[in-house]
């Protein structure tokens, strides 16, 4: 890949040129996860060698904070069963999307001028209702497929990614070659920015919506040519994306039919690579069943 920021046409020509629209048909509704066959899941079991499992899933965000605006809600209530027994119920309620839940986002969650996922038109497809295209159902058979981890902070020798020094699709690129990667398709493309060691010096990360430290908008090239399914990401997008367009790396979700997994928690998981000596693994993501819902919270575990 070029060493330089690319323009703003050349930004707009990833999301356009460089689309998956039509790929798996002009009517297909499940993206790049139409790669996990049978064989790439039974290769990702494969990879499991010792049972180590590890959580790549936030908790439950119950408490305000200056990334969590609309905090989820959990009731209780307790009962009785006679003789001498009872229970315990619970109500969940969540906003999910955002800064705080760890969630999958389905392939009608954004788009831009040119249209969702497949050139269909959001003003059709998006109702109170629930989404008519592209939405978390689709997925309903889980997403399992060979997880790869880039650990930016341990390739620079930092604890966490700064706002002056994003994620560039080059460093990307290094990375997975420093680490003896290579990407295959319908691989998971997770990319480690040291976001809880962030939080532990600076403002909490994504306190500020439209100022935060993540991927820059150069790193669409080196998603598109490898070929992912899903990209987990504990830092999100670079903001702001500094082309005055309405998403930059999100803008995978539209253009090449990948799912995104915001707000993973991964320094346990950037932990547990080092330990074990590689950066491969099994991830399993398994969403909620929601007719017409734009994702779900998830609970992604790697296993090695």
């Amino acid at each position: 890949m070029e060493r330089r920021i690319p323009t703003k046409k050349e930004v707009l020509a990833y999301l356009k040129e460089d689309r998956n629209w039509g790929r798996w048909g002009n009517d297909d509704q499940m993206g790049a996860v139409n790669m996990l066959t049978s064989e790439k899941r039974v290769a990702a079991a494969r990879l499991v060698r010792t049972g180590r499992a590890v959580s790549l899933c936030r908790e439950f965000p119950k408490t305000p904070a200056p990334n969590n605006p609309t905090p989820a809600i959990h009731y209780m209530k307790r009962g009785v069963r006679d003789p001498n027994g009872g229970l315990a119920v619970d109500f969940y309620g969540i906003s999910y999307h955002g800064q705080a839940t760890t969630h999958l986002d389905a392939l009608c969650h954004v788009w831009d001028h040119n249209g969702m996922w497949n050139g269909r038109n959001p003003d059709e497809m998006i109702t109170f209702d629930g989404a008519r295209w592209g939405s978390v159902e689709h997925w309903k058979e889980g997403i399992m497929t060979r997880g790869v981890l880039l650990d930016v902070p341990r390739y620079r020798g930092v604890p966490f990614v700064t706002m002056e020094k994003p994620i560039h699709g080059w460093e990307l690129e290094d990375i997975a070659k420093e680490e003896g990667i290579t990407l295959e398709p319908g691989d998971a493309l997770v990319v480690y920015g040291g976001r809880d060691k962030w939080d532990e010096v600076n403002p909490v990360w994504g306190s500020e919506p439209a100022r935060r430290p993540g991927l820059h908008a150069s790193c669409l090239k080196f998603i598109r040519q490898s070929d992912c399914c899903l990209l987990v990401w504990d830092m999100m997008d670079f903001t702001p994306n500094g082309y005055d367009i309405p998403w930059a790396v999100h803008g995978a979700i539209f253009a090449y039919g990948i799912g995104l997994l915001d707000n993973a928690l991964l320094q346990p998981l950037a932990e547990a690579c080092a330990e074990e000596g590689r950066y491969e693994f099994m991830l399993t993501v398994n969403p909620l069943l929601v007719r017409g819902g734009t994702g779900s919270p998830v609970n992604p575990i790697a296993l090695f």
